[in-house]
C-alpha cells in the first residue's frame, strides 16, 4: 500500500510549508494523508454527523427512543449516503486514479468511526508503507514510530544513503530500486536482524569491496538479493560472500558487468547450491550437473566477455551507377563498391586491435583537414559535402599500405537511419572541430569505440557481407554503459572516380629547330592518312574498337555524399515509364542487412576451463 500518517500534533510540519526535512520519509507520509483528506467532508466529524459524536450525557434521551424512530437531525447525512460519496467514481470527492484499497479503507474509516484516526492508530495499524517516486532524500527517524511495520518501499526516490539506525527492527522487506547508493555500506551500521528481503536493483553500487556487505554477519536471515543493474564487477568475489547467506534462494545478479563473463551463471549456481532462483530463471537439475565442480576452480578463470558479431546479407541497395554517363575518353571511370560499418567498444585494458581479423577496419578522418570547405551546418546537412581532403580507410591488421596512398576520389553515401553526432578521439580538438561541419557523423566512432568495417563489395540485388568478427574484453563497466546505448550500424556507398594520367611532354632541342612549314606539312598529311582510314573502315565495315580506359589512373581527394541527397537524386531520376500506373505501383526492396550480436555463454564447467582457464 502507499499510505503515510498525519501528525494531529504538528500540523505545521506538513510538506508544502518549504520547511527543513520535506525530503523525509515521514514528510511524504504525511503529505500523502493530507491529500486524503481524512478530516474534511465527507470524512472526519462535523456538522454533517455531529450528532453521531455528542457526548454521553447529552444522548441519554436516545434510550427512550426506539430503533425504527432513530433518524438523524436535520442537516445531517446518513452513514451510507456519506459512503456513496466517497465510493462513486463520479463524485467531486472520490478518490484518484493511482489511490490503492489501503486508501480507500482509510476513508470509509473516517466516515465510519473518524474519532479512530489518530497518530497511536497510524503508528501501530500499518505494516507496509509503500513511498516511490516522492524525491525523498533522508530516510529520517520518524520511521521508529511504526511499531509493526514489516514492510518499506522506498524506490525511484533520490536517496544516496540510508541510515540503518532509522529503520525498524520489525522489518522484513526493504526495497530501495531506483536511487542513488553507492555502497551497501551505509546499510550494515545496524540492519534488521529479521529481514528477509533486500531490494537494491538499479542503483549505483561499483566497486570490489560490495561483497564485503552481503554476509551472514550483517543479513543472517536474507532469503531474497536483488543487486541487479548496478556496476559490480568480481563475480569471484561476489559469490564467496553469497556462499555465506544459508537461506538466500532468490538471487538478481543481471545487468552488473559481471553477468557478461561467459561463466557467469554456471560459477553462481555451483557455489550456491541452495539456490532456487537466479535472475528469475528457475535452477534446473542440469544446469547443476553440467557445472558441477566449477567453483573449485574460480579464481582461475578469466573475467572477460566474449561477443560475436555477424553481419549476413545486404538486401534493397539502389544501383546509383546506371545515373552516371559514359565515361569518355578523359574519363571519368567510375567504381561503386558497399559495406556495412558498426562501432564497437574498445577494450582498455586488453591489447588495442591484437584480435581483430583482416576484415576488420578502422576508419578514420586524414590528417590533411585544413582543405575542408568552409560550410555552415545547416548547408552541410541539405547539400553535396565536397572536397573533403584525406578520408581514407586504414586496416588494423595485414599490410601498412592503406587506401590512403592511393589518394582516390571517392564519394561515400551513407545509407542507414539518422544517428547522434559522435566525434573520434583520434583527431585533435582544431581538427574535430572543423571536421564535425562536414563529414557525416555516421562514419566516426563514438569516444572509447573503435569502427570496424566489412570488406568492400560491389553491387548487387543481394550483397553477401560474411562477416564475423569477435570481441574480448576485459574492462566490463565501459562495455555495459556501450551496450545500454547501443551500436550503430551504417551502410556505406563508395564511388570512386579515376582519371588518364597525362604525362608531360618533353622538349627535344631538335623539334624547337623545326620550322612551322613542317608542322603544317605533317599536319596536312596526318589529316590525308585519317581520311583514307575512314573511307576503307566504311568500304569494308570494320568494326570500331571499344575505347579501353588508361591502365594508368589517377585519383581525386575523396567527396562525402549524405544518403539524403542520394535518395533525392535517385528519385528525381527515376526513369520514366511506359505503363501509366507505374509511379502508384513502384514500391522499392527496403533497405535491410543482416546483424546479430552475441554474447558468448559456456554451456559446461569443461568448457569454461577450457576457455577462460589462466
Amino acid at each position: 500500500m502507499e499510505a503515510s500518517y498525519e501528525s494531529e500534533s504538528e500540523p505545521e510540519a506538513w510538506p508544502g510549508t518549504q520547511r527543513p526535512g520535506t525530503g523525509t520519509v515521514s514528510a511524504a507520509v504525511r503529505e500523502h494523508l493530507r491529500k486524503l483528506c481524512l478530516r474534511e467532508f465527507p470524512c472526519g466529524a462535523g456538522s454533517w454527523n455531529k450528532s453521531r459524536f455528542l457526548p454521553q450525557t447529552w444522548r441519554t434521551w436516545r434510550k427512550l427512543v426506539t430503533k425504527e424512530e432513530d433518524v438523524v437531525s436535520p442537516g445531517e447525512e446518513t452513514v451510507e449516503a456519506l459512503l456513496g460519496l466517497v465510493r462513486s467514481p463520479h463524485s467531486p470527492w472520490a478518490l484518484l486514479n493511482d489511490s490503492n484499497a489501503e486508501d480507500s479503507f482509510l476513508r470509509e474509516l473516517a466516515i465510519r468511526n473518524p474519532l479512530m484516526i489518530t497518530d497511536t492508530f497510524f503508528y501501530s495499524y500499518f505494516r507496509s508503507l509503500r513511498v516511490v517516486d516522492k524525491e525523498v532524500t533522508l530516510v529520517d527517524k520518524d520511521l521508529l514510530k511504526f511499531l509493526k511495520l514489516e514492510e518499506l518501499v522506498l524506490s525511484a526516490n533520490r536517496i544516496k544513503e540510508v541510515d540503518a539506525t532509522n529503520l525498524p527492527p520489525t522489518l522484513k522487506v526493504l526495497e530501495l530500486y531506483g536511487n542513488e547508493i553507492s555502497s551497501m555500506e551505509c546499510l550494515c551500521a545496524r540492519p534488521p536482524a529479521g529481514l528477509q528481503h533486500l531490494g537494491l536493483g538499479h542503483n549505483k553500487l561499483l566497486g570490489p569491496l560490495e561483497s564485503l556487505y552481503v554476509t551472514a554477519d550483517h543479513w543472517p536471515n536474507l532469503v531474497s538479493l536483488d543487486l541487479g543493474f548496478n556496476d559490480l564487477t568480481d563475480l569471484q568475489s561476489m559469490v564467496a560472500s553469497l556462499r555465506t547467506l544459508r537461506h538466500l534462494r532468490l538471487l538478481v545478479l543481471q545487468g552488473n558487468p559481471l553477468a557478461l563473463v561467459p561463466y557467469y551463471r554456471g560459477l553462481t549456481i555451483d557455489s550456491l547450491a541452495q539456490l532456487c532462483v537466479l535472475d528469475d530463471i528457475t535452477v534446473s537439475p542440469n544446469e547443476k550437473h553440467f557445472f558441477r565442480g566449477l567453483s573449485l576452480s574460480g579464481d582461475l578463470l578469466a573475467q572477460e566477455a566474449q561477443f560475436v558479431v555477424t553481419i549476413g546479407n545486404l538486401r534493397g541497395v539502389l544501383d546509383t551507377s546506371v545515373l552516371d554517363p559514359e565515361p569518355g575518353p578523359e574519363g571519368p571511370f567510375i567504381a561503386y563498391s558497399y559495406y556495412v560499418t558498426y562501432d564497437f567498444v574498445r577494450d582498455e585494458e586488453g591489447e588495442a586491435d591484437e584480435d581483430t581479423g583482416e576484415l576488420a577496419e578502422i576508419v578514420k578522418p586524414s590528417p590533411s583537414l585544413e582543405l575542408l570547405v568552409e560550410e555552415s551546418p545547416e548547408e552541410v546537412g541539405e547539400d553535396v559535402i565536397k572536397d573533403i581532403v584525406g578520408g581514407v580507410t586504414e586496416e588494423v591488421e595485414g599490410s601498412l599500405e592503406s587506401e590512403a596512398e592511393e589518394s582516390g576520389e571517392s564519394e561515400l553515401s551513407v545509407i542507414s537511419g539518422p544517428s547522434t553526432i559522435l566525434q573520434t578521439p583520434r583527431a585533435s580538438a582544431e581538427e574535430l572541430a572543423k571536421l564535425r561541419l562536414c563529414i557525416d557523423p555516421r562514419l566516426c566512432p563514438s569516444p572509447g569505440t573503435v569502427l570496424f568495417s566489412t570488406t568492400h563489395k560491389p553491387w548487387a540485388e543481394v550483397i553477401p557481407c560474411s562477416y564475423e568478427m569477435q570481441h574480448s574484453l576485459r574492462d566490463l563497466v565501459p562495455l555495459k554503459a556501450f551496450l545500454l546505448a547501443g551500436t550503430t550500424v551504417t551502410i556505406v556507398e563508395e564511388k570512386i572516380l579515376s582519371w588518364p594520367v597525362v604525362l608531360p611532354a618533353v622538349d627535344s632541342p631538335l623539334s624547337a629547330k623545326r620550322g612551322k612549314g613542317e608542322k603544317d606539312k605533317k599536319g596536312k598529311e596526318k589529316d590525308r592518312k585519317g581520311q583514307g582510314e575512314k573511307e576503307l573502315a566504311k568500304e569494308w565495315k570494320v568494326p570500331k574498337k571499344k575505347k579501353e580506359p588508361p591502365k594508368e589512373l589517377r585519383q581525386d581527394p575523396p567527396i562525402l555524399q549524405d544518403s539524403k541527397k542520394i535518395k533525392k537524386v535517385a528519385k528525381k531520376e527515376k526513369p520514366k515509364a511506359v505503363n501509366p500506373i507505374y509511379e502508384s505501383d513502384y514500391h522499392p526492396e527496403p533497405l535491410t542487412v543482416e546483424v546479430q550480436i552475441q554474447l558468448n555463454q559456456c554451456r559446461s564447467a569443461a568448457e569454461a576451463l577450457r576457455m577462460f582457464a589462466v
